[in-house]
């Protein structure tokens, strides 16, 4: 496992950002970048499980089972990655999932002068690197987009 980093400066207060960012509503729109049809089930409390899903090339429901291992309300939110949902089954045992659970995806935000600096870093596997080192980007721009409006 490695470390993948991103960061963007989005023109509005934390407080705004934190809730773009995790809002039903508006995470379905920002995580389209990963998959049309992402969203999640489940809530951001510390130690809640979530998952995060979204439909396959099949329009089979697929994503991750994962929990909330803290969170500092506007300004940080580590999410433990801990199996796989494939057609609609989770799967926290087998041995390829193994290979990766307990990877964390953390995301801080910083207060910069009423802007907010909001910093990515997640655990991943050389398998997905390429493949999020170019959708994390596009992401994040979607998220500053959507909490720059008025």
């Amino acid at each position: 496992m490695q470390k993948l980093n991103f960061s963007i400066i989005i023109n509005s207060p934390k407080e705004k950002v934190w809730n773009t960012m995790l809002e039903d509503k508006t995470y379905r729109q920002w995580t389209e970048a990963f998959a049309a049809g992402s969203h999640y089930v489940g809530d951001w409390n510390k130690g809640s499980k979530i998952l995060f899903l979204g439909p396959d090339e099949k329009g089979k429901l697929g994503g991750m089972v994962s929990r909330i291992k803290e969170n500092r309300k506007h300004d940080y939110i580590s999410i433990e990655h801990l199996g796989m949902v494939q057609d609609g089954e989770e799967d926290t045992t087998s041995d390829a999932v193994k290979q990766w659970a307990g990877s964390l995806e953390n995301y801080t935000f910083k207060d910069r002068n009423g802007k907010t600096e909001l910093l990515v870093d997640m655990d991943i596997n050389d398998e997905y690197k390429d493949m999020f080192s170019d959708m994390w980007p596009k992401s994040l721009e979607k998220l500053k987009a959507l909490a720059e409006k008025k």
